[in-house]
């Protein structure tokens, strides 16, 4: 099923059941432009999220997570959430639900072996993978297959075998994404695999808190206790996994976004200082000629 607006859940006569009830029964793509959309609350399947332009927000487990261009989103089997989009610029967002069905045969055909697969063809898979529900960065092959699946669905409709065999691809892109995140796990320094696991997920809290806020003061006492996890224990785990601080981290999203903003709007570099969330101009500066070589003025010349 494809979808090129969002539904409105407070019209009169909106039947969310029946909405819902899709989700469960087939693929679904949306692939809509809005300036504000809400969704109270959503028990879904398997999904992809992911913006075109402008940026979308999330609420999972308490915590709030901003989807912008350049990363995506994905949320696990009966994961429940809310999502809503209320900023000045208009949102186009990219969203794909993978039915159970669909999504564990794919996971059977990419997980088992060739003569698991002759041998019993048409069994399930049983537990299906568990994706890390944080941000990944799009890469360069998943947005391409993002595209030309919209695109092949706008010049020539929903064909359901056709549709089937784009996301087929795209699931897989998916799993090697889902274990680069595992390799990860494997960096945290402790001891029991579970506890690595868990002490992955709140590093993952930290690193979408980051995503999330870069505009705003930093803060690394509020952000560890977003991430339950002491500030001395965040920064040690932190480095070891991403091989990064926290603070080197955060400066490295807010210059990749001032980079966007010097590309692509008309903003001065006061202005971009503010929207990046550094303390002022000269830190900025000073921060964007370090990495980048050249000041933001003569950046954008050369653009």
């Amino acid at each position: 099923m494809y979808f090129t607006s969002l539904p409105n859940h407070k019209e009169i006569g909106f039947d969310e059941q029946l909405h819902f009830s899709k989700f469960k029964r087939h693929n679904v793509i949306f692939n809509a432009i809005s300036n504000l959309s809400y969704c109270e609350r959503h028990v879904g399947c398997l999904s992809i999220k992911t913006v075109v332009s402008g940026e979308e927000w999330y609420n999972i487990d308490n915590r709030e997570i901003a989807v912008r261009p350049g990363q995506f989103l994905m949320l696990n089997d009966d994961q429940e959430y809310s999502c809503r989009i209320d900023g000045p610029e208009k949102t186009n967002i990219i969203s794909v639900f993978f039915s159970k069905d669909f999504s564990s045969s794919v996971f059977r055909d990419a997980l088992c072996n060739e003569d698991t697969l002759l041998d019993s063809p048409f069994e399930s898979i049983g537990k299906a993978p568990e994706f890390f529900q944080t941000l990944y960065n799009n890469d360069i092959r998943l947005q391409q297959k993002l595209q030309n699946l919209v695109l092949s669905l706008n010049d020539c409709g929903y064909d359901n075998d056709r549709v089937d065999e784009s996301l087929t691809f795209l699931l897989h892109d998916l799993l090697c994404a889902h274990k680069a995140e595992v390799h990860r796990v494997g960096r945290v320094s402790a001891i029991k695999p579970n506890t690595k696991t868990e002490i992955y997920k709140r590093l993952c809290i930290a690193k979408d808190f980051m995503h999330s806020t870069f505009m705003y003061k930093s803060d690394l006492s509020l952000m560890s206790q977003t991430a339950c996890l002491s500030a001395p224990q965040l920064i040690r785990q932190f480095k070891a996994v991403f091989k990064t601080t926290p603070h080197q981290y955060l400066t490295q999203i807010r210059l990749a976004y001032a980079v966007r903003l010097l590309k692509h709007s008309t903003m001065s570099v006061n202005e971009i200082t503010l929207a990046c969330g550094f303390e002022d101009t000269s830190a900025f500066c000073r921060s964007f000629k370090k990495e980048y070589s050249v000041s933001p003025g003569s950046f954008r010349k050369m653009i």
